[in-house]
């Protein structure tokens, strides 16, 4: 998650301190401060979505899938990204995307038994990744 998102999340949180330490006082506030601030970070920890690439398969966060249903990989332009996530969209497709990453990559799939026809993973370095996965799927 990019600092400015993470600085616009904890100024509403300490907002919500704020308001905690006028109703209860000092206790309640420094108590209500190390609470948002832990959550914070636990946010922080859990919006990170994991790419990772081993001998077998694709894994984006929780979904996996094995190379000998990938198809090609696409490195996607930040137009191209934004067509993808709104009107271009395929209703089936997986969306492995954060909105504050404004390109990625589509891999098409090629499994008869699944109707995702593709994924679309949000990545900074989407040249990089479609590069990979076009050498392990060849």
């Amino acid at each position: 998650m990019p600092v400015w998102l993470l600085a616009l999340i904890y100024f509403f949180l300490l907002s919500l301190v704020l308001s905690i330490w006028a109703a209860l006082g000092d206790r309640a506030g420094l108590i209500s401060l190390i609470f948002t601030s832990a959550l914070l970070l636990l946010i922080a920890l859990k919006s990170a979505m994991v790419i990772e690439i081993d001998s077998e398969e694709l894994r984006v966060g929780k979904a996996h899938i094995p190379f000998e249903f990938l198809g090609s990989a696409v490195d996607l332009s930040i137009e191209d990204m934004r067509k993808l996530r709104t009107r271009d969209a395929d209703p089936a497709a997986y969306l492995g995307i954060r909105f504050w990453t404004p390109t990625g990559v589509k891999v098409l799939i090629n499994d008869v038994r699944d109707s995702t026809p593709y994924w679309v993973i949000s990545s900074k370095n989407g040249d990089e990744l479609a590069k990979v996965l076009n050498t392990v799927t060849n």
